[in-house]
């Protein structure tokens, strides 16, 4: 009892940190292969979300860029669907999609994670979707 009581929360915030740190690397390895990409391509971004291939990575996974699907750890999954930050701030740990596509700005953002922070969906100091205007 009492020794789990010290262990379990100690042993959930090193995984939190874990995850944290994984899609902090992610994303950017995400934003330098968009880059590269955008600069191979005379400007032009790739395009990502649903309908294209590889969970919705298309052509930026390949011998060329992204090996293979980023996958977020807090979410379980490597599927990017369109949506900006708003959306990805909005996501949970149940959400079926680990990262979102600003097709506007070109950005990619990490489903319940909140960057500024560096907090994920359910931890004291995030933020969420309601303090973006």
């Amino acid at each position: 009892g009492i020794l789990a009581a010290i262990v379990v929360p100690q042993f959930t915030n090193a995984s939190n940190e874990a995850v944290k740190g994984a899609i902090q690397s992610q994303l950017q390895t995400i934003s330098s292969q968009m880059e590269l990409y955008r600069v191979r391509n005379q400007g032009a971004y790739p395009t990502l979300g649903d309908g294209e291939e590889n969970n919705g990575w298309g052509e930026l996974v390949g011998e060329s860029y992204l090996k293979e699907e980023p996958f977020n750890g807090y979410t379980g999954t490597s599927a990017i669907v369109v949506g900006g930050e708003a959306a990805a701030l909005a996501g949970t740990r149940d959400s079926a999609s680990g990262w979102n596509y600003d097709a506007t700005t070109y950005e990619v953002f990490a489903t319940g994670y909140d960057a500024t922070n560096n907090a994920l969906a359910h931890e004291d100091t995030f933020e969420g979707a309601e303090e973006e205007e």
